[in-house]
This record gives structure tokens, C-alpha cells and sequence, in this order.
């Protein structure tokens, strides 16, 4: 199972597949996605931060580091 830390809140999350998978026979999901964002960069987050992101404006870099922050 490898593990990836979120970009948002720092925590180490499951991401599945791969060959670690083969070799362990875990079945379980990833905890997380990376995303393109507006602005062009890509980041990896946790299901949480993906839920904290704003709905009604399009996601930036500055909106994953408010994560960071506690803020929204």
C-alpha cells in the first residue's frame, strides 16, 4: 500500500494500485485525487479537503494553501 501526503492538511492518505497492491492483496480504496486546478497546477488531496473547496468559484493554488492555514 503506498501512502501520499494531501497537499491541503498535510495528512497521509492511502492511494491505491500499483504494485504495492499486487505483492500485499489490499482491496481497499484510495483516500484521495489529484486535481488540475484553474490556474494549471495540479495537486493531491484527501477526500476532507476536497469537500472544504469552494463550489461556487473556480479552484485555485491560493484555495489549497487556505487549506493549510484552517481557513476556506
Amino acid at each position: 500500500m503506498a501512502k501520499r501526503s494531501c497537499d491541503g492538511c498535510g495528512r497521509r492518505v492511502r492511494v491505491g494500485g500499483g504494485i504495492g497492491d499486487l505483492w500485499s492483496f489490499e482491496t481497499g480504496s484510495t483516500d484521495g485525487l489529484t486535481l488540475e486546478l484553474a490556474d494549471g497546477t495540479e495537486h493531491f488531496l484527501c477526500y476532507d479537503c476536497i469537500d472544504r473547496l469552494p463550489d461556487d468559484e473556480e479552484v485555485t493554488a491560493g484555495d489549497i494553501a487556505a487549506l493549510g492555514e484552517g481557513g476556506e
